[in-house]
């Protein structure tokens, strides 16, 4: 069954993981039926800032406003199995944590948590205070996964994107999606 996933960008620091799991999904449409996308207005002048581009636009997916509750996965029975917040500001997640559902972010994440589906929040900020850790406790706790934007090295990335490719990849494997990533103890030529 290939999936339906929905992917969220708040105004966190971060756009380059945005950007670089909407290019990687693109290169999966084998793997889901639909993919959308809710940015908030934050987001998209944080990415323009961050990348000097508005290549958001050009995606091909279902784009929807914060602020469109009619978007199919606004409800349970639009059955998306799959939400991935990136970046998650902590004002998100606080809002998720909290049961607020003023926005179709918080809204959609709400519903998958009340559905036991997959919510993957991908915090940027740093450090957290207690606030932000019982945030994510909360979460974790509903069902959630806390994936931070924490690169890994041990495949020694040689670009500025390879860096942040290890979380996507990493957000990518957590989606249950089939991906061709570095793996632990595999040589990099």
């Amino acid at each position: 069954m290939k999936r339906k996933i929905v992917i969220a960008v708040t105004g966190a620091s971060g756009s380059i993981y945005a950007d670089l799991l909407l290019k990687k999904l693109q290169l999966l449409n084998d793997q889901w039926d639909e993919l959308s996308l809710v940015m908030t207005a934050n987001a998209k002048e944080v990415w323009k800032i961050e990348l000097n581009n508005d290549s958001y636009t050009e995606y091909d997916l279902h784009h929807y406003t914060p602020q469109d509750f009619n978007a199919p996965f606004a409800s349970g029975s639009g059955q998306y199995d799959t939400m991935i917040i990136i970046p998650c500001s902590m004002g998100t997640m606080g809002r998720i944590a909290s049961g607020i559902s003023n926005d179709l972010i918080s809204r959609a994440a709400d519903v998958i948590l009340k559905e036991r589906r997959k919510l993957i929040c991908v915090v940027r900020d740093t450090p957290y205070n207690l606030i932000h850790i019982r945030n994510m406790e909360t979460i974790t706790l509903a069902g959630g996964i806390i994936c931070p934007a924490t690169p890994s090295f041990y495949s020694k990335p040689a670009t500025i994107e390879d860096v942040p490719a290890t979380v996507v990849d990493r957000v990518i494997d957590l989606a249950g999606l089939d991906n061709s990533a570095f793996r632990w103890g595999d040589k990099k030529s």
